[in-house]
């Protein structure tokens, strides 16, 4: 777990504005990252750093302070008893769509299974509204969340994903960092002057991407 958050911040999957992870290890225990662990540890952290909680947010082992989001990822490993692990991270590329609230389309074959990322409506973070809106999306999600990870993004905030352990939500977060570059970039192909593409320019319009009936990248 601490080699995990570790490389969430080397590889800019977070950033020093926060981020945390949880991983059940018992029906009724969590362990959970710290508060400020990436503005104040930039996320290096020992075995000690981390919090043993029980499902009803009491502290069982541990010094430092309770991430102040632990709502969230309690409020999913308690509803869903198949996650495991939960992730929530600040990522370079992702954090576009979120600070203008925008879905994100998913265009490679490593995110095909994770569909179209959908974006929440703005709550303010830390908040039991935020919690509780988190888990009834994912509620929504029940039977993907059976088969492999699921993520939403949270406006003006950042992505979580939820998934049967930390190796399954992790490699969940890369590839939907990954999909949100190249759909960042794919513009830059389009209207390229030395590539020429002309049959991607035939073929790929970014005015296709639609949400709720309204174009939203032209």
């Amino acid at each position: 777990m601490c080699q995990l958050v570790k490389d969430m911040f080397d590889r800019m999957m977070t950033n020093a504005a926060g981020g945390n992870v949880s991983l059940r290890v018992d029906d009724n225990k969590v362990l959970l990252t710290p508060a400020k662990m990436a503005e104040n540890d930039r996320c290096r952290l020992e075995p000690e750093d981390l919090l043993l909680v029980d499902l009803e947010m009491n502290v069982l082992e541990g010094t430092r302070s309770l991430t102040r989001e632990a709502n969230m990822h309690l409020g999913i490993l308690k509803e869903f008893p198949d996650v495991n692990a939960c992730i929530h991270a600040h990522p370079r590329n992702i954090m576009t769509f979120v600070a203008f609230e925008l879905p994100m389309p998913s265009v490679t074959e490593a995110t095909a299974k994770f569909g179209n990322i959908e974006c929440l409506p703005y709550h303010p973070a830390t908040t039991k509204e935020l919690a509780d809106a988190v888990v009834e999306y994912f509620k929504t999600k029940k039977n993907v969340l059976e088969k492999h990870a699921c993520a939403v993004m949270l406006a003006r905030h950042g992505i979580i994903i939820a998934g049967k352990s930390l190796e399954e939500a992790y490699n969940a977060l890369e590839r939907i960092e990954t999909n949100a570059y190249i759909v960042l970039n794919s513009k830059l192909l389009v209207d390229n002057p030395v590539l020429k593409v002309a049959k991607l320019q035939e073929k790929f319009q970014p005015s296709t991407f639609v949400a709720e009936n309204k174009v939203i990248y032209e």
